[in-house]
Formats: structure tokens, sequence, C-alpha cells
């Protein structure tokens, strides 16, 4: 074994060796290798796990485990994409095979365009026969993991929930300073769930592994369902709205979504999956997926509490490191949305305190902007709304006095907008409550009003 080396395009296999969960130190282990390769481990830590699993308490941590292991295992198998897929220590139902092939060829849309890939007919989950018994309730206590990355969305659902009086723990993966920051303002109990990548992977990357986008959401849900039942709590929210549904039209090969693991499919199909295999009365749903990107914006707006601490900028993670010293790189697709999202619904002025500069006022992020406003180009890959919500609120800017006479208002104005339909522009139908969710009924009312409000 010590003599394998990563070939991309000799390697025949990807296995799902194994996967175990150690209660004593809260320490998932999930193990995969391609062919006869080196095992690859990679590690998920939930602090606070009980040291003992007892009954059906355990059978419903054993299937969060294997469904984790399944999901998880995108991170690895994108490095060579081979035609088979192994799982050597158990057996999967047809219904999960089809969900994994789901996740896999939607989750590496992007990654498949990217890299000139095509995936259709590639990806296929060896599976039994018959599917598995549906999963008991478990008796789970009411109390929701709400998931935090650190921007608006997140800060919504965290203080709508507070609204209504559910109990609730904020929850994040990995070690950014920024999320913990942001987490630690909500006055909020926390959680801060570890991964660890299998280090050869990086290895891989540097002797030609394909690379690319993954979806890093269903990674995530995962993680958190296998927190829920370990918990024992009822409930893993995220915070994924509607517009997340919708992708990048891309002439010549159609729709790509980039955020396609926070859209409906995944999560009504995942929702659904997890109530029959893991627990009965584990819900897992998102909060704001009635909302478009334009509605949660507008809440956003009504409070000022997490002005000097949220951020949706990804360059911070990538880029600038964990704590740097200015949120926003003012240049990157989401800082260009989430400033127009925000600019109908918040004085100019404090807007402006959150970014430091006015980015509309720029000609330089012209190029940027048309892409948001599907002009000339596609939405950018980003976790960005569509491109009438852009519109939209490009529209409401030109005719206020404050906005009007900026750089990329101006232009919007004089040379985009009377190329479109007016009847289109308008941001109030924008605003409308969808009714196609997975929020509990009995939080679902009072939600609604809240929203409307």
């Amino acid at each position: 074994m010590s003599e394998w080396k990563f070939n991309r395009d000799a390697i025949q296999a990807f296995r799902f060796v194994r996967c175990a969960f150690d209660a004593a130190t809260g320490v998932a282990q999930l193990v995969y290798a391609f062919d006869d390769g080196p095992e690859l481990i990679e590690t998920v830590t939930v602090p606070g796990a009980p040291f003992q699993l007892e009954g059906e308490r355990a059978v419903a941590v054993e299937h969060a485990l294997r469904l984790l292991h399944l999901i998880t295992g995108v991170s690895y198998y994108k490095a060579a994409v081979p035609k088979e897929i192994r799982i050597d220590s158990y057996t999967i139902d047809a219904d999960t095979a089809a969900l994994m092939e789901s996740v896999y060829l939607n989750g590496l849309g992007e990654f498949a365009y990217r890299n000139g890939l095509n995936l259709h007919g590639r990806i296929r989950f060896p599976h039994g026969d018959a599917n598995s018994a549906e999963a008991p309730a478990l008796g789970l206590r009411e109390h929701a993991l709400v998931a935090i990355g650190g921007g608006k969305d997140s800060l919504v659902s965290i203080e709508a929930l507070r609204s209504l009086g559910v109990d609730q723990t904020v929850t994040w993966i990995g070690g950014s300073q920024l999320i913990r920051a942001c987490a630690e303002r909500t006055g909020l109990p926390t959680l801060n769930l570890g991964r660890s990548l299998a280090p050869q992977l990086f290895d891989y990357n540097r002797e030609g592994a394909w690379n690319g986008h993954i979806p890093v959401t269903a990674i995530n849900s995962s993680i958190m369902v296998l927190a829920a039942v370990l918990l024992g709590v009822d409930q893993v929210v995220f915070s994924n709205e509607r517009s997340a549904s919708y992708g990048s039209l891309i002439e010549g090969t159609g729709e790509v979504n980039h955020q396609w693991s926070k859209g409906w499919a995944f999560e009504s199909a995942f929702g659904a999956h997890v109530q029959r295999t893991v627990a009965a009365d584990l819900h897992y749903y998102s909060l704001l997926r009635p909302l478009s990107e334009l509605a949660v914006a507008r809440q956003f707006a009504k409070t000022d509490r997490y002005d000097a601490h949220f951020s949706s900028c990804n360059r911070n993670f990538h880029i600038l490191g964990e704590r740097p010293a200015n949120r926003w790189c003012g240049v990157c697709p989401k800082c260009h949305f989430v400033f127009l999202a925000l600019a109908p619904f918040m004085p100019k002025p404090r807007l402006m305190g959150i970014f430091g500069r006015n980015l509309l006022d720029d000609a330089a992020q012209i190029p940027g902007f048309d892409a948001l406003l599907e002009f000339q180009d596609h939405k950018p890959f980003e976790c960005v709304g569509e491109g009438r919500e852009s519109r939209a609120a490009m529209a409401a800017l030109a005719d206020r006095p404050e906005w009007r006479e900026d750089t990329l208002v101006e232009r919007f104005a004089h040379e985009i907008r009377p190329q479109l339909n007016a009847d289109e522009l308008r941001v109030e139908p924008l605003l409308v409550i969808d009714d196609e969710h997975r929020i509990p009924p009995h939080l679902w009312e009072r939600l609604r009003a809240q929203f409307a409000a």
C-alpha cells in the first residue's frame, strides 16, 4: 500500500470503507478509499454527546452516521469521479441510493460544468432489493439546533425563533472566529461542531485531482442531524430562502445551481429521508424557505443588532482569514448582492456604515452587478438571489432621490431599465410569502404573521 500513487485517470472505484462513532470522545470517523489505496479518514466531533447509547437511540445514531458517511463522501469522490462506487461495511436500500445519486449529481453540477465533465449516468450507488423499515419516533425534546454562517439569513431565523419562544442552540461547523463572534452576539447557547478532512485529500489536489464546488449545505445538514440525535433534540434548522432553488442559466448547458443543496429539492428529499430512516420526530427544515432574498433582507433591516458583526462575504473565509479587520471585500458577488438587496429597506447611511463604502457609485463594479441583473451575463455561481430580485431592487433605487445619481443606479435607469418590462420590476410581488416549506405547523401560523408584518 505504501507504493500506491494517486492517479486520477487510473482509479477504478471509490469505496465507503466504514464509519464509527466513539461515544466516549464524541468523535465520528468516516473512512473512504480509492481502489486499494490508503484509507482517507475524516472526523466529525460533537461536543456534549452522551457517553452511552442504547436501544432505538443507538440505532438512530447508527443510521444518522451512515447518512453522514454517504453524503460527506462527495468531498473525496470528486477527486477522481471513478465509474464504480462500493460500500464495504453496510448495505443501503434503493431509496437511499436514489437520494445519494441525486445529491452527488446535482450537488456536483457546478463542479462538473467547470471541469468539462458529464456525470449523468456515471454515479450509481449499489443497494439491496428491499427498502428499510420506517424509523420510530424517539421522544426527542423540543429544541432547535440552528445553523449559523455569519450572514444575514441565519440571524433572521434566530431572531424569528426567539420571538416565538422556541428554545434554540446556535450551531456552526469549523473554526471561523467571525462566525463564533456572530453566534456569541445572539446571547443564546452555542454549539461548535468540529470537522477535519482527511489530509491526503490536499495531497491529491496537488497531484492532479479533480477539484471544485461541492454541496457543503448537504454535508453540514447531515452533520447537524447526527448532532441532533446524539443530543436528543427534535429540530435542525437552516436558513435557505426560496431563491436558492434557482440556478444560473448557461447557454448551451441549461441550469446549473451553485446552491443546489440549499434549494427546495434537496430540503424536501433530505428532510423526508431523515424522518423515514433516522427518527420520525426529527424535523429538518429551512425557516426562510417561504421567503425571497428580498423578503429576508427586509426582515434583517428591522434590527441593527448585528450591523457590526455579520458578514455574507465568502472571501472572509477563503482569502482574508478568520478575523479580518474589514468584514466585506466589496468586490465579490455576495457583497454586491447583499448591498443591493438591503438598499431598498434601510437608510443609505446605515448601509454605507456596514460596508464602509457605496458599492453602487463605483464604475469598476459594473460587470459584477450586470451579472446579478442577468444583463449580458448569467447569474454568478454564488449564493445570491434571482436576477428578477436584483432588477427590482435596482429599479426601486432608481426612483429614490438619495440613490438615483449613483453611477450604477443612473446607468441602470438610462441603459437597462428601458429594455425591461416595467410590470416585472416591482418589489412588492417578490415579498409574497410562499406555502412550500417544511416548517412545523404549530410554528408556521405565528411565523407567517411575523413575516407578513
